[in-house]
């Protein structure tokens, strides 16, 4: 893998950076491999690079029915955190922010990684107990979250001038989670691409999938796709709101369902708000790109919907309640919007898990699947590698819908 560093970059910039090699191949697609992975998102790429490096299986094509990054791991707020509620997440979420932070180093490249902590704005009591039983469970992981006043939450947030002590819903204190950051969503695919074609899988772009294969025996055997029938003893299903779709091909129906998600950006501006705002009582969330955007994410759709644009009522929603606490912000223009899709579960837990058709795995369920691609990358590629379930992903199995065994996870950004 060629290095990248300031001295390849001057050395490169004398002959025009005319030198430079591939980030990653374009190889034929073989009729076998050890394992597949369908979909060249943030999730099949993180699990492909920890099957090469860490587990020694290289023997890996990740096939992609569109452009590499240019699904869901595109269409998110970039937000990484670990403040969640229950005891099996919280440490899957540490773990993801911890490899995160290193990602820039471990993959040689530039994820654009800033740590700049998130200020909840609390605005009903109701909400303040429940931060304040999650900061609690946090404590006992290593996950910083801490309450601050009303006044330190305007310091914070200087662009913060509603929700004064006559507002419908007036801000009432707030909580900050230190380990939260942001980084460039592009860079996290292409490093973990260009990391494991290094090691040897290959990423088939275009070359979406049709149709899962059983065999006689019920087990996974291949995929059909538009380029024809790829073998393989063991395919993962990372596509993110269309796993059903995918695994319904093979008679497997999920507990799951398929919801779209909204995001806005705003022209850029100048620097105005340096840490990720999050506003769960208002339905809201949002940081300040390097570029000076405005990243905005509100609630999601609430009905089930396969769309991947936005709903005018749910924009109107999101952007009522933003400019009731930030009314400067009424004289921003609109750059682009998008909708992302999410499978969730019934807990809003995601499933990571071997399905009853032995040798098919999934990773779905994802709410806010972002944050969660390095940890869920490791451990889905040590379950498909060994057969057992890594501890950190135990309680995201598959096994406890049949036993009602459920994680049910309130720590979402905007869970209504």
């Amino acid at each position: 893998m060629q290095d990248y560093s300031l001295l390849s970059l001057l050395r490169h910039g004398l002959n025009k950076h005319q030198g430079w090699t591939r980030a990653w191949r374009a190889p034929p697609l073989k009729p076998r491999y050890e394992v597949v992975i369908i979909g060249a998102g943030g999730h099949g790429l993180a699990t492909a690079y920890y099957l090469a490096k860490e587990h020694g299986i290289t023997d890996v094509a990740v096939l992609e029915r569109g452009w590499l990054g240019g699904g869901n791991i595109a269409r998110n707020t970039v937000t990484i955190r670990s403040n969640y509620m229950r005891d099996a997440s919280i440490p899957f979420y540490v773990k993801s922010v911890e490899l995160y932070e290193g990602l820039t180093k471990a993959l040689n490249f530039n994820m654009m990684h800033s740590k700049r902590s998130m200020v909840d704005v609390v605005q009903t009591w109701g909400k303040m107990r429940e931060l304040r039983r999650r900061q609690l469970v946090m404590d006992i992981y290593g996950s910083t979250y801490q309450p601050i006043s009303t006044e330190e939450v305007r310091r914070r947030i200087p662009a913060l001038t509603g929700g004064g002590p006559d507002a419908r819903l007036p801000i009432l204190g707030g909580m900050v989670h230190t380990d939260a950051a942001v980084n460039r969503h592009d860079a996290v695919a292409w490093g973990y691409a260009r990391a494991a074609d290094a090691m040897g899988v290959e990423i088939q772009q275009q070359t979406p999938v049709l149709s899962l294969i059983r065999g006689p025996d019920g087990k996974i055997e291949g995929v059909e796709t538009n380029r024809g029938t790829v073998r393989a003893g063991k395919v993962v299903v990372a596509v993110s709101g269309h796993t059903t779709t995918i695994t319904e091909t093979a008679g497997l129906r999920l507990p799951l369902r398929t919801m779209n998600l909204t995001a806005f950006v705003s022209e850029p501006v100048k620097p105005l708000v340096d840490v990720i705002v999050n506003c769960p009582d208002s339905g809201f969330y949002f940081s300040q790109s390097d570029k000076g955007e405005m990243v905005i994410g509100g609630a999601p759709d609430p009905g089930q919907s396969f769309r991947r644009d936005i709903k005018q009522n749910v924009f109107e929603d999101t952007v009522t309640a933003m400019l009731s606490l930030f009314p400067s912000f009424k004289r921003l223009k609109l750059m682009r919007q998008w909708g992302g899709h999410l499978d969730i579960a019934q807990d809003a837990s995601p499933i990571m898990d071997e399905t009853d058709i032995p040798g098919l795995f999934v990773t779905a369920g994802w709410w806010g699947g972002y944050k969660a691609i390095p940890a869920g990358g490791l451990t889905l590629a040590h379950l498909v590698a060994t057969g057992r379930p890594h501890p950190l992903m135990a309680d995201f199995t598959l096994k406890r819908f049949r036993h009602l065994d459920y994680v049910m996870e309130t720590g979402t950004t905007t869970a209504r």
